[in-house]
């Protein structure tokens, strides 16, 4: 039985929210998102839940894509996520941006409902500056998603995959002869749907975890944030548990 979830991505300059009930069908929101994220994130959620029929405490879990991907969107969707998983006694799932990647290629190749074949991707996200967040992974019907190539950082040039299936951003930073033989997919076309599956996958494997283990993955060190984007997040948690409190009548831990 699929649980009831509110899942958040903010990893790229894309805003993606998916809600699902546990008897309903599947909200989902992509927009635009970017320095937008940061203010948009929670309204959108709850206009999404609204929609869905839900609240707070209606929900199982809340999931947050973790990264890697862009630094404030990541602290973004963290915080927005523990702040409402705190607020409302629910536990989080941390889901792997780049495995939403190849979630998405995998439906665009065999359709979202197609569960028994394998499949097997490599997944390249443009990380600017000439680099890519790149990563392999390996579709079963038995194992479920399993992980050939942890996410690392590298220089456009440097990373080298010989999958039969190429998806991301990152594409186009590529050799032009690199991959030729191989699928492309430049483009996600349901990110939102593969967010809400990773996060349904997620669940039924009992990865759920206590909000505060909520914690961004980074591959690319920062040393420190502007001051815009340390009050964006610290905004975005508070906002965040404040609405919680007003919704659910829950005291934060």
């Amino acid at each position: 039985m699929n649980a009831a979830l509110l899942a958040v991505d903010c990893s790229t300059e894309r805003l993606v929210l998916a809600v699902h009930g546990a008897q309903g069908a599947a909200h989902t929101l992509d927009e635009a998102g970017g320095p937008e994220s940061s203010r948009r994130v929670l309204p959108a959620a709850l206009a999404l839940l609204r929609q869905a029929g839900l609240d707070l405490s209606a929900l199982d879990a809340i999931a947050f894509a973790r990264g890697p991907g862009a630094f404030t969107g990541l602290r973004t969707a963290c915080a927005v996520a523990q702040g409402l998983a705190f607020g409302a006694g629910k536990p989080v799932l941390s889901l792997d941006s780049l495995l939403l990647v190849a979630e998405d290629a995998r439906a665009q190749c065999q359709g979202p409902g197609d569960d028994a074949a394998d499949f097997d991707v490599g997944v390249a996200m443009d990380a600017r500056m000439h680099e890519l967040y790149a990563a392999r992974y390996r579709w079963s019907a038995a194992a479920g998603w399993q992980t050939l190539q942890a996410a690392a950082l590298y220089a456009s040039a440097a990373w080298h995959c010989d999958a039969p299936v190429l998806a991301g951003s990152g594409l186009e930073l590529l050799a032009p002869e690199f991959g030729a033989a191989t699928t492309r997919l430049p483009q996600a076309r349901d990110r939102a749907g593969a967010l809400l599956r990773l996060a349904q996958q997620a669940w039924a494997r009992g990865e759920a975890l206590d909000a505060a283990q909520a914690l961004p993955l980074y591959l690319r060190d920062k040393v420190a944030q502007t001051t815009a984007e340390r009050e964006a997040a610290r905004a975005a948690a508070a906002a965040a548990v404040a609405t919680t409190i007003t919704t659910t009548g829950a005291p934060t831990p």
